[in-house]
């Protein structure tokens, strides 16, 4: 049996949670008791929890990564692309050329979280760090000096301590505007 790999599917925005189900039902379907032995094995869209404001409140809210985008793991064959295509709400396969093009390893692992042996954390990027004292080279500070206060790697952005008028001031900025001593 030939190797099950992902692939994209365009769909129409805001039907990727029923394209999913609809696949999800074509997978329960399918004959075969495990998951390995079906020729589409999983279908997924990919969601991330961000933090909004909303009346003044933090609220966790699961946003999509790729709007209008379902991914399915399957083995690639007449019946299967005939499958998914004529699934209601799909647009077609994404790929250049009559052939769907699965999606590179390293994309999958980057869409499910998958940290791959010699990846390097985002952290080992930072060239900042808490107590360090930088200067300030662009912006409305810019030719003060400072102590970092906190770290926001995600961001790209540092929490500085600059004196402003003789008095402590709290400033957010970019890792871009900064220079380390």
């Amino acid at each position: 049996m030939a190797e099950a790999k992902w692939y994209a599917v365009q769909s129409y925005s805001g039907h990727e949670n029923k394209v999913q189900r609809l696949v999800q039902r074509k997978i329960d379907e399918e004959p075969g008791e495990e998951p390995e032995d079906k020729d589409i094995q999983e279908v997924l869209v990919p969601t991330q929890e961000v933090m909004e404001i909303r009346n003044g409140k933090r609220v966790a809210v699961t946003k999509r990564l790729y709007p209008g985008y379902v991914l399915v793991k399957m083995v690639l064959n007449d019946r299967t692309q005939h499958t998914i295509s004529n699934i209601q709400g799909v647009i077609k396969f994404v790929g250049s050329g009559p052939e769907p093009q699965p999606l590179r390893q390293e994309e999958i692992n980057k869409i499910l979280g998958v940290k791959v042996e010699g990846d390097q954390d985002e952290e080992e990027d930072v060239p900042f760090h808490v107590g360090q004292v930088v200067e300030v080279m662009s912006g409305p500070f810019t030719d003060f000096s400072g102590t970092i206060q906190e770290v926001y790697a995600d961001k790209g952005k540092v929490k500085v301590e600059v004196s402003l008028f003789g008095r402590p001031t709290s400033v957010e900025l970019d890792f871009t505007q900064l220079q380390g001593y």
